[in-house]
C-alpha cells in the first residue's frame, strides 16, 4: 500500500544560538538558528524530494511561531505540531570548544516539547509514513515519553521501519542509567540505528567499535546500525556486512552541528530508494560516502535545518 508519507519524525524543534562573533563591546554574540534533531533530518530529505511530517511541540510565542514558518518554509508538513500557550519553547545555547566539540546549555525545565500528550499526535500522519524516526530527547520525561511510545507502537504496527538516533545530551537527564533504560527501549523497537562513536562507547562500554556493535546485534538483532565517527569517518553494519567510509575534512569547517543529522537522513534516503533488502557492502559503502560528503559540506556552515545541501551539491563535492 502507497504512503502519503516518506519519513515522519517526533521530538523536539527548538532554537539553537550559536555563538558568531563579538560585540563592540567584546561581548559574545549568539545567532538564532532553528534546529532540533528530528526536523534536521526531515529537512534533508526534502532536499531529496521525500514528503515529511513533524510532531512535537512548540510555545505559542516568538519563536515557536518563527519555528513553525522555518519548517512550511523547508516544506515540512506542520499538522502534528502543537503550540501551547503556557509552556515556553525550548532554547539551546550552543559553545564550540577548544578541540571541536561542542557544549550545550538548554533552557528547558519545561520545555514545550516535553510537554506533547497522547491525545495530541495525528495518528492518522503516523498510519501514513513508510519511516519513522525518533530519538531520546522525547523520552526524559512525562508526557512526551508516553506520546513518543504510542507513535513508536503506531507507525509499528501499521508497518512503518522505525528509525532512531540515541542523540544523547547528557545535561537533560535526571540519570544516566535512566537515559541507558531509555536508549535501551529504542534499540529493541528499531529497524535503523543510527549512533554516534561517543554513544556506542557509553552504551556498550566498549572501545572497539565492532566489539560495541557486536553487543547491540546480539542483544537487539537491529537489520541496521549506522555508526558516525566525526572526522573517523562512518561506519554500516547490516547482518554479516560491515562497511566503512572516509570522512572528508575540510579546513573551512566552522562546526559540527547537525552533521549527525545530515548524514542520517542521507542513509535513510538511501533505504527509501533502495530498500533495506539489498543492501550488500558495494550499496553500504555508497550510501556512507554520499552521507559523509553531505556531513562534511553542513559543518560548513552554521545552523543545519535552513542550510542543507542540495543534491547536485553534494554530487559535484563528489566529483
Amino acid at each position: 500500500m502507497t504512503k502519503h508519507y516518506d519519513v515522519t519524525a517526533l521530538g523536539e524543534v527548538l532554537i539553537d544560538f550559536t555563538e558568531n562573533g563579538s560585540s563592540a563591546q567584546g561581548n559574545p554574540m549568539y545567532e538564532a538558528n532553528p534546529g532540533g534533531a528530528p526536523c534536521n533530518v526531515l529537512a534533508m530529505l526534502q532536499k531529496f524530494g521525500h514528503k515529511t511530517a513533524f510532531l512535537g511541540k512548540v510555545g505559542e510565542d516568538i519563536f515557536g511561531r518563527r519555528l513553525e514558518i522555518v519548517l512550511k518554509e523547508a516544506g515540512i508538513d506542520t499538522a502534528g505540531l502543537c503550540m501551547d500557550p503556557t509552556v515556553r519553547t525550548t532554547l539551546a545555547f550552543v559553545e564550540k570548544k577548544a578541540d571541536g566539540d561542542r557544549d550545550f546549555s538548554f533552557y528547558r525545565n519545561p520545555g514545550a516539547d516535553m510537554m506533547l500528550r497522547t491525545e495530541e499526535l495525528q495518528e492518522q500522519i503516523l498510519k501514513d509514513t513508510r519511516i519513522f524516526h525518533f530519538g531520546t530527547l522525547s523520552m526524559t520525561d512525562e508526557p512526551v515519553r508516553s506520546a513518543t511510545r504510542h507513535a513508536i507502537e503506531t507507525a509499528k504496527v501499521n508497518g512503518a521501519l522505525l528509525s532512531f538516533d540515541p542523540n544523547i545530551r547528557e545535561p537533560l537527564w535526571q540519570s544516566m542509567e535512566e537515559a541507558k533504560r531509555q536508549t535501551a527501549y529504542g534499540m529493541e523497537v528499531c529497524d535503523v540505528l543510527k549512533i554516534s562513536d561517543n554513544e556506542i562507547r557509553w552504551f556498550t562500554g566498549e572501545e572497539d567499535f565492532d566489539r560495541g556493535v557486536d553487543m547491540l546485534w546480539r542483544e537487539y538483532h537491529i537489520p541496521l546500525i549506522l555508526l558516525s565517527m566525526g572526522s573517523g569517518g562512518s561506519r554500516a553494519y547490516c547482518g554479516s556486512r560491515r562497511a566503512e567510509q572516509p570522512a572528508f575534512l575540510q579546513e573551512s569547517t566552522i562546526e559540527t552541528t547537525g552533521a549527525g543529522d545530515t548524514f542520517g537522513a542521507c542513509c535513510l534516503h538511501y533505504i527509501l530508494e533502495h530498500g533495506m533488502a539489498g543492501l550488500g557492502t558495494t550499496e553500504l559503502e555508497e550510501m556512507l560516502r554520499v552521507a559523509n560528503a553531505a556531513a562534511s559540506i553542513v559543518t560548513t556552515r552554521r545552523g543545519a535545518l535552513r542550510v542543507m545541501p542540495e543534491p547536485e551539491e553534494i554530487q559535484a563535492f563528489l566529483v
